[in-house]
């Protein structure tokens, strides 16, 4: 044995040991409002006086202010014994319109602790837990979490990337938002272009409630969600239909893409898919975005879709395997029209 080698990766278990105890404290701190209060105010903080702004316990919050700058997420001034959190950070942690907003990511992982069981029974069995067998914090976690990211790239880029589209969204076309979760999309679209009907179907009764009183507070008027599943939803002569992370999901993609198919007008429809970010090969995928992909996939992607006798994709599922997906399913042309570091975008059409 290389004593080396096994030294090094004891050092990097107790990095991750720190990063994992991190996560609850940091979904800690954004229910407190720690990192509110310390945002609000460029001021050092006491413990004390940070305890006092928020209702919280001294002592307690001492403890999780050496915690949060032992990782680094804040910083200590030893000559005062004050805490302050930096501009950037609180960027990070507490600015709900900012691209680099990240506590939507803490509130999935909690919600992925608590479902540690059922976890480990689809790992044992392979029968798989659907989306809404999981605790209700991952609905709202990955709401928060991929909202920055479409903010910043839904109608600024990847409709315009798609031919066509944009001009007829704007002058009003009939859109479906398949698998829309809490409507994040589905809302976008209809402020963007309010001549244009857009429809969210998903599956989750729970979550379209949820989407149908966020659009009542926007008070838009060409936005409505039903109940309905991707390989079932009804209407039809749509225009565009989307999906925004949620075909690798299915129990039947190749069903749902042949869905769309039959709902899209005849002449020059569009199916929009966003995926997670992947290469083809797995090798290629070994990285940090891989990591964190992988690992939710094992937890929440592939046990959907084993609960419905699917093909299970996986979050990593890569551009090959859904353009053979798109293409048998029926469509003329399939190609990538646009990517971030986390997506990719792809144009399927009729």
């Amino acid at each position: 044995m290389d004593q080396k080698k096994l030294d090094e990766f004891l050092g990097k278990a107790i990095g991750e040991w720190g990063a994992a105890l991190d996560a609850l404290l940091i979904f800690v701190g954004d229910k407190l409002g720690l990192y509110q209060a310390m945002s609000e105010n460029s001021e050092a903080f006491s413990p004390e006086e940070l305890a006092r702004r928020t209702r919280t316990h001294p002592r307690m919050i001492t403890e999780w202010l050496k915690a949060q700058a032992s990782g680094g997420y804040i910083t200590y001034d030893s000559a005062n014994g004050t805490y302050s959190l930096p501009e950037e950070h609180a960027d990070a942690f507490t600015n709900v319109n900012s691209q680099a907003y990240i506590q939507g990511c803490y509130q999935v992982l909690i919600s992925l602790f608590k479902d540690e069981e059922k976890i480990i029974e689809a790992m044992k069995t392979g029968k798989g837990f659907g989306w809404g067998d999981h605790h209700p914090y991952l609905f709202e976690g990955t709401e928060r979490f991929f909202r920055p990211n479409y903010v910043a790239n839904l109608t600024n880029h990847w409709i315009p990337s798609l031919e066509g589209i944009e001009e007829k969204l704007k002058n009003g076309a009939k859109v479906a938002d398949v698998g829309c979760g809490h409507g994040v999309t589905t809302i976008l679209m209809a402020k963007e272009y309010p001549k244009s009907q857009i429809i969210g179907f998903d599956f989750h009764e729970k979550s379209i409630d949820w989407a149908r009183k966020e659009a009542e507070k926007e008070g838009l008027k060409n936005v409505t969600f039903e109940v309905g599943g991707s390989t079932s939803f009804p209407g039809d002569d749509y225009d565009l239909v989307t999906f925004f992370d949620c075909l690798h999901d299915m129990g039947d993609p190749a069903g749902a893409a042949k869905h769309v198919l039959r709902t899209l007008t005849k002449k020059n429809g569009t199916c929009m898919i966003v995926e997670p970010f992947a290469h083809d090969r797995t090798e290629d995928n070994l990285n940090p975005i891989g990591r964190v992909f992988y690992a939710a996939s094992t937890m929440v992607c592939v046990p959907a879709s084993l609960k419905e006798n699917g093909p299970a994709l996986g979050a990593q599922a890569g551009e090959a395997k859904i353009g053979e997906i798109i293409r048998e399913a029926g469509f003329s042309k399939f190609r990538r029209s646009a990517q971030t570091p986390f997506n990719l975008v792809f144009e399927a059409k009729v």
